[in-house]
Protein backbone atom coordinates (compact mmCIF):
# COMPACT_ATOMS: atom_id res chain seq x y z
CA UNK A 1 0.00 0.00 0.00
CA UNK A 2 2.68 2.53 0.92
CA UNK A 3 6.44 2.77 1.41
CA UNK A 4 6.19 6.01 3.38
CA UNK A 5 5.93 5.67 7.17
CA UNK A 6 2.67 7.65 6.81
CA UNK A 7 0.02 5.49 5.10
CA UNK A 8 -3.00 7.81 5.34
CA UNK A 9 -3.61 11.28 6.68
CA UNK A 10 -3.07 13.48 8.41
CA UNK A 11 -6.81 14.07 8.49
CA UNK A 12 -8.16 17.09 10.33
CA UNK A 13 -11.22 15.86 12.21
CA UNK A 14 -13.04 17.45 15.16
CA UNK A 15 -12.07 21.11 15.60
CA UNK A 16 -13.58 23.69 17.95
CA UNK A 17 -12.42 27.04 19.33
CA UNK A 18 -9.48 25.70 21.35
CA UNK A 19 -8.80 22.12 20.23
CA UNK A 20 -8.23 20.02 17.14
CA UNK A 21 -8.12 16.26 16.52
CA UNK A 22 -5.80 14.86 13.85
CA UNK A 23 -6.04 11.23 12.66
CA UNK A 24 -3.31 9.21 10.92
CA UNK A 25 -2.56 5.67 9.79
CA UNK A 26 1.11 4.69 9.92
CA UNK A 27 3.06 1.86 8.32
CA UNK A 28 4.50 0.62 11.64
CA UNK A 29 4.07 1.05 15.36
CA UNK A 30 5.35 4.53 16.07
CA UNK A 31 5.35 7.74 18.07
CA UNK A 32 3.53 10.43 16.14
CA UNK A 33 3.93 14.13 16.87
CA UNK A 34 2.54 17.37 15.49
CA UNK A 35 4.43 20.66 15.57
CA UNK A 36 2.50 23.92 15.26
CA UNK A 37 2.91 27.44 16.58
CA UNK A 38 6.00 26.58 18.61
CA UNK A 39 4.28 23.72 20.42
CA UNK A 40 4.35 19.93 20.05
CA UNK A 41 1.79 17.20 20.76
CA UNK A 42 2.61 13.49 20.74
CA UNK A 43 0.79 10.15 20.80
CA UNK A 44 1.64 6.50 20.31
CA UNK A 45 -0.11 4.33 17.77
CA UNK A 46 -2.61 1.59 18.52
CA UNK A 47 -2.97 -1.54 16.40
CA UNK A 48 -6.01 -3.15 14.77
CA UNK A 49 -5.53 -6.32 12.71
CA UNK A 50 -1.99 -5.45 11.68
CA UNK A 51 -2.66 -1.76 10.97
CA UNK A 52 -1.43 1.16 13.05
CA UNK A 53 -3.30 4.35 13.91
CA UNK A 54 -3.00 7.43 16.05
CA UNK A 55 -5.33 10.25 16.93
CA UNK A 56 -3.66 13.35 18.33
CA UNK A 57 -5.64 15.75 20.48
CA UNK A 58 -4.25 19.26 20.16
CA UNK A 59 -5.38 21.40 23.08
CA UNK A 60 -4.83 24.93 24.34
CA UNK A 61 -5.21 26.50 20.89
CA UNK A 62 -6.22 30.12 20.35
CA UNK A 63 -9.73 30.70 18.97
CA UNK A 64 -10.05 31.97 15.42
CA UNK A 65 -6.45 31.24 14.44
CA UNK A 66 -4.98 29.57 11.36
CA UNK A 67 -1.66 27.83 12.03
CA UNK A 68 0.47 25.69 9.69
CA UNK A 69 1.59 22.36 11.10
CA UNK A 70 4.00 19.52 10.42
CA UNK A 71 3.74 15.86 11.41
CA UNK A 72 6.66 13.69 12.53
CA UNK A 73 6.86 9.92 12.84
CA UNK A 74 9.52 8.73 15.27
CA UNK A 75 11.11 12.17 15.14
CA UNK A 76 11.35 12.43 11.34
CA UNK A 77 9.05 14.71 9.36
CA UNK A 78 6.49 12.75 7.33
CA UNK A 79 4.11 15.61 6.48
CA UNK A 80 4.28 17.80 4.52
CA UNK A 81 5.78 15.13 2.29
CA UNK A 82 8.62 16.62 0.26
CA UNK A 83 8.19 13.82 -2.27
CA UNK A 84 4.48 14.43 -2.91
CA UNK A 85 3.63 15.31 -6.49
CA UNK A 86 1.62 18.53 -6.68
CA UNK A 87 -0.93 18.98 -9.49
CA UNK A 88 0.35 22.54 -9.85
CA UNK A 89 3.63 24.06 -10.99
CA UNK A 90 4.10 24.89 -7.30
CA UNK A 91 3.90 22.80 -4.09
CA UNK A 92 0.66 22.19 -2.22
CA UNK A 93 -0.18 24.98 0.24
CA UNK A 94 0.73 24.24 3.86
CA UNK A 95 -1.68 22.14 5.90
CA UNK A 96 -3.39 24.29 8.51
CA UNK A 97 -5.12 24.07 11.88
CA UNK A 98 -8.03 26.52 11.68
CA UNK A 99 -9.83 26.88 15.01
CA UNK A 100 -13.37 28.18 15.15
CA UNK A 101 -13.92 31.84 15.84
CA UNK A 102 -16.62 32.52 18.46
CA UNK A 103 -19.59 34.29 16.92
CA UNK A 104 -18.58 33.58 13.34
CA UNK A 105 -21.52 32.22 11.28
CA UNK A 106 -21.15 28.60 10.18
CA UNK A 107 -20.02 27.72 6.68
CA UNK A 108 -19.84 24.03 5.77
CA UNK A 109 -19.66 21.69 2.80
CA UNK A 110 -21.62 18.45 2.57
CA UNK A 111 -22.36 15.56 0.25
CA UNK A 112 -22.53 11.78 -0.05
CA UNK A 113 -21.85 8.79 -2.28
CA UNK A 114 -18.26 8.84 -3.51
CA UNK A 115 -16.64 5.96 -5.38
CA UNK A 116 -12.88 5.49 -5.50
CA UNK A 117 -11.69 5.05 -9.08
CA UNK A 118 -8.79 6.74 -10.91
CA UNK A 119 -9.10 10.43 -11.81
CA UNK A 120 -8.27 9.88 -15.48
CA UNK A 121 -10.28 9.87 -18.70
CA UNK A 122 -11.52 6.34 -18.14
CA UNK A 123 -12.55 6.93 -14.53
CA UNK A 124 -14.26 10.20 -15.41
CA UNK A 125 -16.13 8.53 -18.27
CA UNK A 126 -17.64 5.86 -16.03
CA UNK A 127 -18.00 7.75 -12.74
CA UNK A 128 -17.78 11.43 -13.65
CA UNK A 129 -15.41 13.98 -12.18
CA UNK A 130 -14.82 13.69 -8.43
CA UNK A 131 -16.47 16.87 -7.10
CA UNK A 132 -14.47 16.67 -3.88
CA UNK A 133 -11.20 16.62 -5.80
CA UNK A 134 -12.32 19.45 -8.10
CA UNK A 135 -13.16 21.44 -4.99
CA UNK A 136 -9.75 20.61 -3.49
CA UNK A 137 -7.99 21.83 -6.64
CA UNK A 138 -9.96 25.08 -6.51
CA UNK A 139 -9.09 25.61 -2.85
CA UNK A 140 -5.41 24.78 -3.39
CA UNK A 141 -5.12 27.23 -6.29
CA UNK A 142 -5.47 30.14 -3.90
CA UNK A 143 -8.57 31.66 -5.48
CA UNK A 144 -11.30 33.62 -3.74
CA UNK A 145 -13.36 30.63 -2.57
CA UNK A 146 -14.11 31.01 1.16
CA UNK A 147 -12.91 28.14 3.36
CA UNK A 148 -15.67 26.15 5.09
CA UNK A 149 -15.46 25.40 8.79
CA UNK A 150 -15.93 21.71 8.03
CA UNK A 151 -17.17 19.18 5.49
CA UNK A 152 -19.85 16.63 6.40
CA UNK A 153 -19.73 13.32 4.52
CA UNK A 154 -23.26 11.91 4.73
CA UNK A 155 -22.71 8.28 3.87
CA UNK A 156 -21.26 5.92 1.28
CA UNK A 157 -17.70 7.18 1.48
CA UNK A 158 -16.71 3.63 0.65
CA UNK A 159 -18.57 0.94 -1.29
CA UNK A 160 -18.02 -2.42 0.36
CA UNK A 161 -20.38 -4.21 -2.01
CA UNK A 162 -19.66 -2.55 -5.38
CA UNK A 163 -15.90 -2.69 -5.68
CA UNK A 164 -13.61 -1.12 -8.26
CA UNK A 165 -11.10 -2.96 -10.45
CA UNK A 166 -8.32 -1.78 -8.15
CA UNK A 167 -10.09 -3.21 -5.10
CA UNK A 168 -10.80 -6.48 -6.89
CA UNK A 169 -7.12 -6.84 -7.78
CA UNK A 170 -6.32 -6.61 -4.07
CA UNK A 171 -8.98 -9.20 -3.23
CA UNK A 172 -7.72 -11.64 -5.89
CA UNK A 173 -4.21 -11.41 -4.48
CA UNK A 174 -5.34 -12.77 -1.10
CA UNK A 175 -8.33 -15.10 -1.70
CA UNK A 176 -10.45 -16.84 -4.32
CA UNK A 177 -12.77 -14.11 -5.58
CA UNK A 178 -15.19 -16.75 -6.88
CA UNK A 179 -15.94 -17.84 -3.31
CA UNK A 180 -18.43 -15.85 -1.19
CA UNK A 181 -18.58 -12.93 -0.76
CA UNK A 182 -16.92 -12.69 -4.18
CA UNK A 183 -16.07 -9.16 -5.27
CA UNK A 184 -17.48 -7.73 -2.06
CA UNK A 185 -15.42 -7.06 1.05
CA UNK A 186 -14.83 -9.87 3.49
CA UNK A 187 -12.75 -8.65 6.43
CA UNK A 188 -10.90 -5.79 8.11
CA UNK A 189 -7.85 -6.06 5.84
CA UNK A 190 -10.00 -5.45 2.79
CA UNK A 191 -11.75 -2.52 4.46
CA UNK A 192 -8.36 -0.99 5.28
CA UNK A 193 -7.37 -1.19 1.61
CA UNK A 194 -10.71 0.28 0.52
CA UNK A 195 -10.18 3.29 2.78
CA UNK A 196 -6.68 3.63 1.38
CA UNK A 197 -8.09 3.82 -2.14
CA UNK A 198 -10.69 6.36 -1.00
CA UNK A 199 -8.35 8.73 0.84
CA UNK A 200 -4.89 8.43 -0.71
CA UNK A 201 -5.25 10.71 -3.75
CA UNK A 202 -2.71 13.51 -3.05
CA UNK A 203 -5.10 16.36 -3.82
CA UNK A 204 -7.94 15.08 -1.63
CA UNK A 205 -5.41 14.11 1.00
CA UNK A 206 -4.12 17.68 1.15
CA UNK A 207 -7.68 19.05 1.43
CA UNK A 208 -8.58 16.69 4.27
CA UNK A 209 -5.35 17.57 6.10
CA UNK A 210 -6.71 21.11 6.52
CA UNK A 211 -10.51 21.00 6.24
CA UNK A 212 -12.12 19.45 9.36
CA UNK A 213 -14.50 16.61 8.58
CA UNK A 214 -17.54 14.97 10.15
CA UNK A 215 -18.91 11.65 8.90
CA UNK A 216 -21.80 9.21 9.13
CA UNK A 217 -22.34 5.90 7.37
CA UNK A 218 -25.04 4.78 4.97
CA UNK A 219 -25.77 1.35 3.55
CA UNK A 220 -22.90 0.89 1.06
CA UNK A 221 -20.34 1.43 3.82
CA UNK A 222 -21.58 -2.03 4.84
CA UNK A 223 -23.87 -3.37 2.07
CA UNK A 224 -26.73 -2.18 -0.14
CA UNK A 225 -30.05 -2.12 1.77
CA UNK A 226 -28.28 -2.55 5.11
CA UNK A 227 -31.00 -3.10 7.74
CA UNK A 228 -33.86 -2.45 5.34
CA UNK A 229 -36.03 -5.07 7.07
CA UNK A 230 -35.97 -8.07 9.38
CA UNK A 231 -36.27 -10.37 6.36
CA UNK A 232 -33.17 -8.80 4.84
CA UNK A 233 -31.23 -9.15 8.09
CA UNK A 234 -32.15 -12.82 8.49
CA UNK A 235 -31.16 -13.50 4.89
CA UNK A 236 -27.73 -11.94 5.49
CA UNK A 237 -27.19 -13.73 8.79
CA UNK A 238 -27.82 -17.06 7.05
CA UNK A 239 -24.74 -16.59 4.85
CA UNK A 240 -21.26 -17.83 5.71
CA UNK A 241 -19.66 -14.40 5.36
CA UNK A 242 -22.02 -11.80 6.82
CA UNK A 243 -20.82 -11.93 10.41
CA UNK A 244 -17.24 -11.24 9.37
CA UNK A 245 -18.41 -8.44 7.10
CA UNK A 246 -20.54 -6.56 9.62
CA UNK A 247 -17.92 -6.86 12.35
CA UNK A 248 -15.17 -5.62 10.02
CA UNK A 249 -17.41 -2.88 8.64
CA UNK A 250 -18.36 -1.43 12.02
CA UNK A 251 -14.89 -1.90 13.51
CA UNK A 252 -13.24 -0.11 10.59
CA UNK A 253 -15.93 2.58 10.64
CA UNK A 254 -15.09 3.30 14.30
CA UNK A 255 -11.39 3.61 13.44
CA UNK A 256 -11.51 5.45 10.12
CA UNK A 257 -14.64 7.58 10.49
CA UNK A 258 -16.26 7.72 13.91
CA UNK A 259 -13.23 8.20 16.16
CA UNK A 260 -12.67 11.66 14.71
CA UNK A 261 -16.35 12.61 14.94
CA UNK A 262 -16.19 12.75 18.71
CA UNK A 263 -15.18 15.74 20.79
CA UNK A 264 -12.32 15.17 23.26
CA UNK A 265 -14.91 14.92 26.05
CA UNK A 266 -17.00 12.37 24.14
CA UNK A 267 -13.91 10.38 23.23
CA UNK A 268 -12.81 10.29 26.87
CA UNK A 269 -16.07 8.49 27.69
CA UNK A 270 -15.74 5.97 24.84
CA UNK A 271 -14.93 2.47 26.10
CA UNK A 272 -12.52 1.54 23.29
CA UNK A 273 -10.70 4.87 23.50
CA UNK A 274 -10.35 4.41 27.26
CA UNK A 275 -8.59 1.09 26.67
CA UNK A 276 -6.20 2.83 24.28
CA UNK A 277 -5.43 5.85 26.45
CA UNK A 278 -5.09 3.89 29.69
CA UNK A 279 -2.43 1.63 28.23
CA UNK A 280 0.60 2.31 30.40
CA UNK A 281 3.27 0.25 28.67
CA UNK A 282 5.79 1.61 26.23
CA UNK A 283 4.75 -0.89 23.58
CA UNK A 284 1.87 -0.47 21.15
CA UNK A 285 -1.52 -1.69 22.36
CA UNK A 286 -3.49 -4.01 20.07
CA UNK A 287 -7.26 -3.55 20.40
CA UNK A 288 -8.30 -5.94 17.61
CA UNK A 289 -10.20 -8.35 19.85
CA UNK A 290 -11.85 -5.61 21.90
CA UNK A 291 -12.91 -3.74 18.77
CA UNK A 292 -14.32 -6.87 17.13
CA UNK A 293 -16.37 -7.69 20.23
CA UNK A 294 -17.57 -4.11 20.37
CA UNK A 295 -18.61 -4.16 16.70
CA UNK A 296 -20.42 -7.47 17.08
CA UNK A 297 -22.37 -6.15 20.04
CA UNK A 298 -23.16 -2.86 18.27
CA UNK A 299 -24.72 -4.87 15.45
CA UNK A 300 -26.66 -7.29 17.65
CA UNK A 301 -27.70 -4.67 20.21
CA UNK A 302 -27.91 -1.24 18.53
CA UNK A 303 -28.78 0.37 21.85
CA UNK A 304 -25.34 -0.52 23.21
CA UNK A 305 -23.63 2.29 21.27
CA UNK A 306 -24.60 5.62 19.74
CA UNK A 307 -23.17 6.68 16.39
CA UNK A 308 -25.23 9.90 16.21
CA UNK A 309 -23.78 13.16 17.50
CA UNK A 310 -24.63 16.82 17.92
CA UNK A 311 -22.56 20.00 17.61
CA UNK A 312 -23.36 23.64 18.19
CA UNK A 313 -21.66 26.30 16.08
CA UNK A 314 -22.74 29.54 17.70
CA UNK A 315 -26.32 30.18 16.60
CA UNK A 316 -26.45 27.05 14.42
CA UNK A 317 -26.99 23.51 15.71
CA UNK A 318 -25.96 20.45 13.67
CA UNK A 319 -27.54 17.12 14.63
CA UNK A 320 -26.10 14.11 12.77
CA UNK A 321 -28.48 11.14 12.92
CA UNK A 322 -27.61 7.47 12.47
CA UNK A 323 -30.40 6.21 10.23
CA UNK A 324 -28.86 2.76 9.56
CA UNK A 325 -27.44 0.94 12.59
CA UNK A 326 -30.00 2.22 15.12
CA UNK A 327 -33.02 0.68 13.41
CA UNK A 328 -35.56 -1.51 15.14
CA UNK A 329 -36.61 -4.13 12.59
CA UNK A 330 -39.13 -5.93 14.80
CA UNK A 331 -42.29 -5.95 12.62
CA UNK A 332 -44.70 -4.69 15.32
CA UNK A 333 -42.45 -1.79 16.31
CA UNK A 334 -40.51 -1.20 13.10
CA UNK A 335 -38.52 2.07 13.32
CA UNK A 336 -35.80 3.83 11.35
CA UNK A 337 -34.28 4.84 14.68
CA UNK A 338 -35.08 2.85 17.80
CA UNK A 339 -36.73 4.25 20.91
CA UNK A 340 -33.52 5.20 22.72
CA UNK A 341 -32.17 6.94 19.63
CA UNK A 342 -35.46 8.75 19.08
CA UNK A 343 -35.39 9.98 22.68
CA UNK A 344 -31.84 11.25 22.13
CA UNK A 345 -32.93 13.07 18.98
CA UNK A 346 -36.01 14.47 20.71
CA UNK A 347 -33.81 16.04 23.39
CA UNK A 348 -31.75 17.83 20.75
CA UNK A 349 -34.57 19.08 18.57
CA UNK A 350 -34.82 22.46 20.24
CA UNK A 351 -35.36 26.08 19.31
CA UNK A 352 -33.22 28.99 20.39
CA UNK A 353 -30.92 28.65 17.38
CA UNK A 354 -30.99 30.71 14.23
CA UNK A 355 -30.63 27.57 12.12
CA UNK A 356 -31.27 23.94 13.06
CA UNK A 357 -29.52 21.50 10.73
CA UNK A 358 -30.45 17.81 10.84
CA UNK A 359 -28.04 15.63 8.87
CA UNK A 360 -29.36 12.19 7.98
CA UNK A 361 -27.88 10.12 5.17
CA UNK A 362 -31.40 9.30 3.95
CA UNK A 363 -33.56 12.24 2.84
CA UNK A 364 -36.29 12.95 5.37
CA UNK A 365 -38.42 14.61 2.69
CA UNK A 366 -38.28 12.49 -0.43
CA UNK A 367 -40.19 13.82 -3.43
CA UNK A 368 -43.80 13.31 -2.32
CA UNK A 369 -44.62 10.76 -5.00
CA UNK A 370 -41.82 8.49 -3.84
CA UNK A 371 -42.72 9.10 -0.18
CA UNK A 372 -46.25 7.85 -0.87
CA UNK A 373 -44.94 4.77 -2.68
CA UNK A 374 -42.62 3.93 0.23
CA UNK A 375 -45.39 4.30 2.81
CA UNK A 376 -47.65 2.07 0.69
CA UNK A 377 -44.90 -0.51 0.32
CA UNK A 378 -44.30 -0.62 4.07
CA UNK A 379 -48.00 -1.19 4.69
CA UNK A 380 -48.39 -4.06 2.23
CA UNK A 381 -45.07 -5.62 3.32
CA UNK A 382 -46.52 -5.78 6.82
CA UNK A 383 -49.70 -7.49 5.63
CA UNK A 384 -52.18 -4.74 4.72
CA UNK A 385 -53.13 -6.70 1.58
CA UNK A 386 -52.47 -10.20 2.91
CA UNK A 387 -49.53 -12.60 3.10
CA UNK A 388 -48.97 -13.04 -0.63
CA UNK A 389 -48.86 -9.28 -1.19
CA UNK A 390 -46.56 -8.96 1.84
CA UNK A 391 -43.99 -11.25 0.21
CA UNK A 392 -44.22 -9.30 -3.03
CA UNK A 393 -43.89 -6.05 -1.12
CA UNK A 394 -40.71 -7.22 0.58
CA UNK A 395 -39.23 -8.26 -2.76
CA UNK A 396 -40.09 -4.88 -4.24
CA UNK A 397 -38.70 -3.05 -1.21
CA UNK A 398 -35.27 -4.61 -1.64
CA UNK A 399 -35.29 -4.45 -5.44
CA UNK A 400 -35.83 -0.69 -5.74
CA UNK A 401 -34.53 0.56 -2.36
CA UNK A 402 -37.84 1.55 -0.77
CA UNK A 403 -36.18 2.06 2.60
CA UNK A 404 -36.09 5.76 3.43
CA UNK A 405 -37.95 7.67 6.15
CA UNK A 406 -41.17 7.28 4.15
CA UNK A 407 -40.86 3.49 4.51
CA UNK A 408 -40.75 3.81 8.31
CA UNK A 409 -43.96 5.74 8.94
CA UNK A 410 -43.83 5.64 12.74
CA UNK A 411 -40.37 7.21 12.76
CA UNK A 412 -41.30 9.72 10.08
CA UNK A 413 -44.31 10.92 12.03
CA UNK A 414 -42.37 11.12 15.29
CA UNK A 415 -39.72 13.35 13.74
CA UNK A 416 -42.29 15.37 11.80
CA UNK A 417 -44.02 16.10 15.10
CA UNK A 418 -40.76 17.28 16.67
CA UNK A 419 -40.00 19.48 13.69
CA UNK A 420 -43.45 21.07 13.72
CA UNK A 421 -43.13 21.86 17.43
CA UNK A 422 -39.72 23.46 16.93
CA UNK A 423 -41.01 25.43 13.93
CA UNK A 424 -44.03 26.64 15.91
CA UNK A 425 -41.90 27.89 18.80
CA UNK A 426 -43.10 25.21 21.23
CA UNK A 427 -39.54 24.12 22.06
CA UNK A 428 -37.97 27.53 22.51
CA UNK A 429 -37.79 30.45 20.08
CA UNK A 430 -38.46 29.18 16.56
CA UNK A 431 -35.36 29.08 14.31
CA UNK A 432 -35.35 30.87 10.98
CA UNK A 433 -34.84 27.51 9.28
CA UNK A 434 -34.95 23.81 10.04
CA UNK A 435 -32.98 22.13 7.28
CA UNK A 436 -32.48 18.42 6.65
CA UNK A 437 -29.16 17.66 4.95
CA UNK A 438 -29.03 14.32 3.13
CA UNK A 439 -27.61 12.23 0.30
CA UNK A 440 -28.14 8.61 -0.83
CA UNK A 441 -30.52 9.01 -3.79
CA UNK A 442 -27.94 9.99 -6.46
CA UNK A 443 -29.67 13.19 -7.43
CA UNK A 444 -29.74 16.56 -5.70
CA UNK A 445 -32.72 18.75 -4.96
CA UNK A 446 -34.31 21.22 -2.55
CA UNK A 447 -37.82 20.84 -1.15
CA UNK A 448 -39.79 22.93 1.33
CA UNK A 449 -42.71 22.16 3.61
CA UNK A 450 -45.79 24.20 2.75
CA UNK A 451 -46.32 26.46 5.76
CA UNK A 452 -47.33 30.08 6.30
CA UNK A 453 -45.92 30.64 9.78
CA UNK A 454 -43.01 29.68 11.99
CA UNK A 455 -39.69 28.28 10.82
CA UNK A 456 -39.09 27.37 7.22
CA UNK A 457 -38.63 23.61 6.93
CA UNK A 458 -36.33 22.60 4.09
CA UNK A 459 -34.77 19.43 2.68
CA UNK A 460 -31.42 19.88 0.89
CA UNK A 461 -29.89 16.84 -0.81
CA UNK A 462 -26.39 16.55 -2.27
CA UNK A 463 -25.78 13.18 -3.94
CA UNK A 464 -23.53 11.96 -5.42
CA UNK A 465 -20.06 13.41 -4.91
CA UNK A 466 -18.84 10.86 -7.45
CA UNK A 467 -21.18 8.06 -8.53
CA UNK A 468 -23.78 9.30 -11.02
CA UNK A 469 -26.93 7.41 -11.93
CA UNK A 470 -26.97 5.85 -15.41
CA UNK A 471 -29.09 7.96 -17.76
CA UNK A 472 -31.89 5.39 -17.93
CA UNK A 473 -32.09 5.34 -14.13
CA UNK A 474 -32.27 9.15 -14.11
CA UNK A 475 -35.48 9.01 -16.12
CA UNK A 476 -36.87 6.33 -13.81
CA UNK A 477 -36.00 8.40 -10.73
CA UNK A 478 -37.67 11.48 -12.19
CA UNK A 479 -40.83 9.57 -13.11
CA UNK A 480 -41.02 7.89 -9.69
CA UNK A 481 -40.51 11.15 -7.84
CA UNK A 482 -42.28 13.91 -9.71
CA UNK A 483 -45.26 14.72 -11.90
CA UNK A 484 -48.02 12.11 -11.84
CA UNK A 485 -46.13 10.14 -9.20
CA UNK A 486 -47.54 12.38 -6.45
CA UNK A 487 -51.29 11.91 -7.04
CA UNK A 488 -50.86 8.27 -8.09
CA UNK A 489 -48.65 7.59 -5.08
CA UNK A 490 -51.24 9.19 -2.80
CA UNK A 491 -53.94 6.92 -4.20
CA UNK A 492 -51.99 3.70 -3.70
CA UNK A 493 -50.97 4.75 -0.18
CA UNK A 494 -54.59 5.40 0.75
CA UNK A 495 -55.56 2.05 -0.77
CA UNK A 496 -53.37 0.47 1.91
CA UNK A 497 -54.97 2.73 4.55
CA UNK A 498 -51.81 4.77 5.10
CA UNK A 499 -52.72 8.13 6.69
CA UNK A 500 -51.72 11.26 4.80
CA UNK A 501 -48.45 12.89 5.91
CA UNK A 502 -48.80 15.49 8.70
CA UNK A 503 -47.77 18.20 6.24
CA UNK A 504 -47.18 18.66 2.52
CA UNK A 505 -43.98 19.64 0.78
CA UNK A 506 -42.93 20.30 -2.79
CA UNK A 507 -39.80 20.70 -4.86
CA UNK A 508 -38.15 24.10 -5.09
CA UNK A 509 -34.94 23.29 -6.98
CA UNK A 510 -33.84 20.25 -8.93
CA UNK A 511 -33.53 17.45 -9.45
CA UNK A 512 -30.10 17.59 -11.03
CA UNK A 513 -27.95 14.54 -11.54
CA UNK A 514 -24.42 15.94 -11.67
CA UNK A 515 -21.69 14.84 -9.30
CA UNK A 516 -21.84 17.62 -6.71
CA UNK A 517 -20.40 19.00 -3.52
CA UNK A 518 -22.80 21.32 -1.72
CA UNK A 519 -22.02 24.18 0.64
CA UNK A 520 -24.11 26.18 3.07
CA UNK A 521 -23.53 29.42 4.92
CA UNK A 522 -25.46 31.15 7.69
CA UNK A 523 -25.40 34.51 5.90
CA UNK A 524 -27.02 37.74 7.16
CA UNK A 525 -29.80 37.46 4.57
CA UNK A 526 -30.59 33.82 5.37
CA UNK A 527 -29.29 30.29 4.90
CA UNK A 528 -27.39 30.19 1.61
CA UNK A 529 -26.93 26.84 -0.15
CA UNK A 530 -25.09 26.11 -3.38
CA UNK A 531 -23.98 23.07 -5.37
CA UNK A 532 -20.77 22.81 -7.41
CA UNK A 533 -19.54 20.19 -9.86
CA UNK A 534 -16.21 19.37 -11.45
CA UNK A 535 -15.81 19.96 -15.19
CA UNK A 536 -13.04 18.80 -17.53
CA UNK A 537 -11.60 21.76 -19.43
CA UNK A 538 -9.52 21.38 -22.57
CA UNK A 539 -9.35 17.61 -22.20
CA UNK A 540 -7.33 17.90 -18.96
CA UNK A 541 -8.91 15.20 -16.82
CA UNK A 542 -6.39 15.51 -13.99
CA UNK A 543 -7.11 19.20 -13.39
CA UNK A 544 -10.89 19.71 -13.59
CA UNK A 545 -12.42 23.08 -12.96
CA UNK A 546 -15.29 23.85 -10.61
CA UNK A 547 -18.68 25.07 -11.86
CA UNK A 548 -21.73 26.34 -9.99
CA UNK A 549 -24.75 24.10 -10.63
CA UNK A 550 -27.41 25.83 -8.57
CA UNK A 551 -27.92 28.04 -5.52
CA UNK A 552 -30.72 29.11 -3.23
CA UNK A 553 -31.08 31.37 -0.20
CA UNK A 554 -33.64 30.43 2.46
CA UNK A 555 -34.64 33.81 3.87
CA UNK A 556 -36.53 34.20 7.17
CA UNK A 557 -40.30 34.01 6.91
CA UNK A 558 -41.67 37.45 6.31
CA UNK A 559 -38.53 38.56 4.49
CA UNK A 560 -39.39 36.72 1.26
CA UNK A 561 -39.44 38.66 -1.96
CA UNK A 562 -41.67 37.77 -4.85
CA UNK A 563 -43.83 35.29 -3.00
CA UNK A 564 -43.80 32.74 -0.23
CA UNK A 565 -41.46 30.20 -1.80
CA UNK A 566 -37.67 30.19 -1.86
Amino acid sequence: MATSPLVLGPMMRYVDETSASVWVETRDAARVSIRAGGRCWEAGTFAVHGHHYALLELDGLEPGTVTPYALDINGTQAWPDSGAVSPFPFPFPPSMIATLQPGKPLRMAFGSCRTSVPHDKSGNRTHGVDSLRAYALAMASGGDLPWPDLVAFLGDQVYADLTSEQMQEFIRARRDIKEPPGEELKDYEEYAHLYYLAWSDPTNRWLLSTLPSAMIFDDHDIRDDWNTSLSWKKEMEATSWWHGRIVAGLASYWVYQHLGNMSPKERAADAIWQIITRHAGGDEIDVSDELDRFADRADQDPGSYRWSYCRDFGDTRLVVVDSRAARDLTPDRRALVDRAEMDWLNDRMRGGFRHLLVATSLPFLLPMGLHYVESWNEAISQGAWGKRAARAGETLRQAVDLEHWGAFQNSFRDVAGMVAEVADGKRGPAPETITFLSGDVHYSYVSEVERTSGSRIVQAVCSPIRNPLPRLMRSFAAVMSYGLATPVGALVARSAKVPDPPFRWSGVKGPWFDNNLACLEAAPEGLKLWWQTGVVEGGDHLHPGLKLVSSVTVVPRGAETGGKRL
